[in-house]
């Protein structure tokens, strides 16, 4: 599956889509699921966005065809919202609404942007996972807000996470400050028990780090200082690229090394 780095012209094309043709739709409901995500500029990674998708206040009577997918659900007032002239699901209903019908991870991603944007809260998501109840993957919804946290700053990071987990290894802090002599570095996972620190390397991360006019070669020189200062204070780091992710073992047995080297690592020593 492709980096989330690539250029945005599909999901601006969707909400073009999206847009236009919520007037012919209009008695057909909301802009709902990806669709609505797209406009609420929450993660569509790992997300088809071929069809514009609608769901309407209805127990039956869903149909897919034309490039609309039309969803018949329970729809509450206060899940729609209006953006731009356009009706669409609320973001907690849009989370929702695809962590029952996405794979897992693509799932976590958008409510994980969701919670990034502070467009929901916990409580928030953990409502609309429990009004899915007895709805086709209900089960899978309320496991990703479960999993959803807003401090993963990107999909590749949420992938880590989710990662990290299944190979079952400690549960690491997100965006860890770390410093010393008055310099203070945030890291992507922190395990400050184990002195280890994990940095995830994508293509969007280094975009962020980019100044106006700033070479690209020159921000790869200031990470690599920037990672020799956090060894100095005494840390280990364990660094992985997007490629890395869907056989993510290598990655582990780096991240167990790191932590059989800490003084507190004795279950990680072979």
């Amino acid at each position: 599956m492709p980096a989330p780095d690539a250029p945005p012209r599909f999901e601006v094309r969707h909400a073009l889509l999206a847009t236009v043709r919520d007037e012919r739709h209009a008695a057909d409901g909301v802009l709902s699921h990806v669709s609505a995500a797209v406009l609420h500029g929450l993660s569509t990674w790992g997300l088809r966005l071929d069809r514009v998708h609608r769901t309407r206040d209805r127990r039956t009577g869903g149909r897919v065809g034309g490039g609309v997918h039309l969803h018949a659900a329970p729809l509450a007032p206060s899940e729609i919202v209006e953006l731009e002239g356009v009706l669409l699901t609320s973001p907690g209903r849009t989370v929702a609404d695809i962590a029952r019908t996405a794979p897992l991870d693509a799932a976590v991603a958008a409510a994980d942007s969701a919670l990034r944007r502070h467009l929901v809260d916990p409580d928030e998501l953990a409502r609309a996972a429990h009004r899915c109840t007895g709805w086709p993957g209900a089960p899978q919804a309320r496991r990703v807000v479960q999993l959803a946290e807003g401090g993963s700053a990107s999909v590749g990071e949420t992938r880590s996470r989710l990662a990290i987990e299944r190979a079952g290894l400690p549960r690491p802090l997100l965006q860890w400050e770390v410093g010393g002599g008055g310099r203070v570095f945030e890291v992507d996972f922190g395990w400050p028990d184990l002195r280890t620190v994990g940095e995830f390397d994508g293509l969007s991360k280094y975009g962020r780090l980019l100044e106006p006019g700033q070479d690209p070669a020159d921000v790869v020189v200031a990470e690599k200082l920037r990672e020799d200062r956090i060894r100095d204070l005494g840390l280990r780091v364990v660094r992985w690229t997007w490629d890395e992710l869907d056989a993510f073992d290598a990655v582990v047995e780096r991240l167990q090394r790191a932590f059989a080297a800490s003084p507190a690592g004795a279950r990680w020593r072979r």
